[in-house]
This record gives C-alpha cells, structure tokens and sequence, in this order.
C-alpha cells in the first residue's frame, strides 16, 4: 500500500510541476514566430542576400500570408519613438466615435516633442485628431485623443500593453502613447511588423495611414496644410505608408507597406542614425524583386483568441466596436500540448487512485486472510 501511495504522488509532482513549468515558459523556448527569429544582430534571409541598411533591427515580412521573409535582430527591445503611435490607434480606432468633437486642453498644447497644432478652447473633430496623429505625428492630438477616451492617458497605456500581448506582441511595453523616450518604454521590430499587420486590416487604419495631405486648423482663424512625413508615399509605387518616428534615444524608426504584384510586404526599422527612407526602399525593392526565390525564415503569429464584446468608450456612444479576431493556428505539437495543458494534473493520477480504491474495498475476510499469511511468515 505504501509503494501504491508512493508512486500516485509521485505520478503528481511529476505531472503538475513540468506541465505548469513549461506551459509558463513557451514563448521563452524559441522566439515568437520561429526559432531563426533571435534578438542578435544577425541578418537571417534565405534566398537571396538582403541589402546592407544602416537600421539596428529591421523585418520585412508578407502581410497577406504572415510569412518573415528577412530579418535582423527582429525581437532586440529598443525604443519605438513616435512608432509606437501604431499601437495607440490600434486601441483607440475602435473605441472613439470619428464624429464625436474634443475640445482642446492646456495639457494637449503642452505636451513635448512633435505637435500638429491642438490648441486650448479650439473644437476638434476625432476624425482630424486622427488625421493629425498619423500624419504629423502629432503628440498634442495623441493626448486629446487619449484623454477622450474612458479613464485617459493612464487606460490607453494599460489597454495598450494588453493589446500588444493579445497580437503576439511580447517585446512591447508601454509606458507613454506618444511613443516619448521613457523608462522601461519598448518595442522590437517584430513587434512593429504585428501591428501594421492588425492596422492594415482595418479600413480607417490603412486610410489614415495612406493620406497624404490634411489641413488642420489654426489658432484664431484659417488652416494650414499637413503633409505625411512617411515620404514613402510620395516616392514609391503602390506604398501604403503607415508610420514614421524619432527620437533623440531611439533615433529613427519606420514602419511601411506597399503593394506590388499581388503581394503586400510590410518593413520596419528600429535604431537607425539616418537614411530610413532609402533603407526601406532598398528593402522593399529586394523583397519584391527576389519574392519568388525567397524561403521565409519566421511567420508573424495571428492574434490569441480571445471572448470578449464591444470595447467602445463610454464617450463615444456610438463607437466602432471591435473587429472580429481571426483564430490562431496551431502546429500539431502546439495542438498536442494546448490538449495536455487543458487536462487537470490531478486527472493524471486518478487510474491510481481508482486502484487504491478497489485495494481497500477488498472483502473483509481476504484482508483478513492476508494479515494472517503475513504473521505466518514472521
């Protein structure tokens, strides 16, 4: 009876301590989205020898079929600069009704770094707050935006930070929308890739993303023209834009898209001291030129599935809620450990203890027997 009580412990520490060990340490066996995806400043492509480009990380991956056709240290934490401002209208777009009017505050004209020209007392539409924000990357029209919304700056930064876990996004953490230097403030260009992809599927993302030209209106009267600063747009055949960013810390960071051929490649470009825009088209003009050739060497993960309603402000009532997620796909080891992991440890030890049972619901007279046969012996 010892020996049988002894191994239906063991059988539970065996089975609950590695299945919650490794159920807990998944994303830290391999790189999210392929084990060729490391943080080292190696260039991994297979095909073809990418250019040479100034960027510390970059990833040029297809945005139709998710797969990483080229990469340098893709999952390195580096600072996302203005980058980051993918994320914010990722969690902003759905939750903001375009037609709702904000007032400009003492805090939004306060803010550092860029600005389109929110002044305090001047009506916006949440439209033009958007318009500002992508293309002029405006600070000023970030924080009215996010001040808009249910509990302000400080629910963007969480619903931020639980936006980027739910795409995949792991290397992101956020402690500013506007994508400021700020302590503990990352993102990697893998990161960056995820999100232009989740963007690209909302029509309002990719319209903002796209315009070239806005007027925003001035202090006492009149307006003046905005232009994108993705000058990908203006130069390059089928681009989609998408976003630019600098910093002094993060120095210059990209993320843009154009469409070719029938293939949709995104690039992103983290930490790199000038030149973004010729490095991005040396990318993307590689990419397509040698699209046929190319093996891809990681995948961009689909979003987690997870339930949940309409997420709309309560100060947009009418809101756009939240597209559908697509559901993840699973390798079928994947699908073989989400199975396991779904299993309670203690089911495992249950056919043991099923056997305890019957032991110990033996008729009297054979225990009987047995006690007897064994003072026998001794």
């Amino acid at each position: 009876m010892r020996v049988l009580l002894t191994a239906c412990a063991t059988t539970v520490m065996l089975v609950a301590g590695p299945l919650t060990a490794t159920a807990a340490d998944l994303d830290s066996r391999s790189p999210v989205g392929g084990v060729r995806l490391t943080a080292d400043s190696t260039v991994v492509a297979a095909g073809a020898t990418p250019p040479a480009v100034q960027a510390a990380a970059f990833v040029v991956a297809d945005i139709d079929t998710g797969q990483v056709l080229a990469a340098k240290a893709p999952h390195a934490k580096l600072r996302p600069a203005s980058t980051l401002k993918t994320l914010t209208a990722l969690v902003l777009l759905p939750r903001l009704n375009k037609k709702d009017v904000v007032v400009g505050s003492d805090r939004d004209a306060g803010i550092i770094g860029s600005k389109v020209g929110v002044y305090p007392g001047l009506r916006y539409s949440v439209d033009l707050l958007f318009q500002g924000m992508f293309l002029a990357s405006g600070n000023d029209a970030v924080h009215a935006l996010a001040e808009h919304d249910e509990g302000g700056i400080p629910a963007t930064i969480d619903r931020m930070n639980k936006k980027a876990a739910e795409i995949g996004a792991l290397d992101t953490h956020v402690t500013d929308p506007t994508g400021l230097d700020a302590d503990g403030q990352v993102s990697s260009a893998y990161d960056l890739a995820l999100f232009a992809r989740a963007g690209l599927a909302r029509p309002d993302f990719a319209k903002y993303a796209a315009t070239k030209y806005t007027n925003f209106p001035l202090a006492k009267s009149g307006t003046y023209q905005v232009a994108n600063q993705n000058k990908l747009l203006f130069n390059y055949d089928g681009a989609l834009g998408i976003k630019t960013g600098y910093t002094t810390l993060a120095r210059n960071t990209f993320v843009g898209a154009a469409r070719r051929d029938g293939h949709t490649l995104v690039v992103t470009l983290m930490n790199s001291p000038h030149g973004i825009t010729e490095d991005a088209t040396k990318l993307l003009d590689w990419s397509f030129r040698n699209y046929t050739a190319l093996s891809p060497v990681g995948t961009l993960v689909k979003p987690a599935v997870t339930k949940t309603g309409p997420n709309v402000s309560k100060k947009s009532a009418a809101g756009t809620p939240l597209p559908k997620r697509s559901r993840a796909v699973l390798a079928p080891g994947q699908a073989v450990q989400s199975l396991v992991f779904r299993i309670p440890a203690w089911a495992y030890a249950a056919p043991l203890f099923l056997l305890l049972a019957l032991f110990l619901r033996r008729p009297r007279a054979l225990r009987v027997h047995s006690r007897r046969n064994r003072s026998r012996r001794h």
